[in-house]
């Protein structure tokens, strides 16, 4: 699989994942400017891509600034950072057609960042598993 499929197949799996955060925890949305099905999949696509490219160029620069705290909390800080892009993820998408709203961030965005890890998780696996 070339670097392009597998940036696509990436978006497509964040999407996902963000689609069963958004049906899984009530207090989770993504708005599109229509209401039919191929808006709505095109919206969460959207919305994958965007937190792709947040995780993709802003998550190691944090991660790496807040390694001294991870390395104390044995990790668990990592899902505070997933939180904290999810929220960014959530301020550059107000200024887009496609809103994605995170009502508080504590309960909210640190459960979505744990579903969307864990589907991300096992997503990734499955192309491993089927070439056995």
């Amino acid at each position: 699989m070339g670097p392009m499929s597998s940036f696509f197949v990436r978006v497509i799996i964040n999407g996902l994942a963000l689609a069963i955060a958004c049906w899984l925890l009530p207090g989770l949305d993504i708005s599109t400017p229509g209401t039919g099905t191929v808006s709505i999949i095109l919206g969460y696509l959207f919305i994958g891509l965007v937190f792709g490219l947040v995780n993709a160029f802003i998550k190691p620069i944090i991660s790496l600034l807040s390694l001294p705290i991870t390395i104390i909390t044995l990790g668990l800080f990592t899902v505070v950072i997933n939180a904290a892009m999810l929220y960014l993820t959530s301020w550059i998408s107000s200024y887009t057609t496609v809103n994605f709203t995170i009502d508080t961030f504590f309960w909210t965005a640190v459960f979505a960042a744990l579903i969307i890890s864990g589907v991300s998780l096992v997503a990734s696996f499955l192309p491993a598993l089927s070439r056995r």
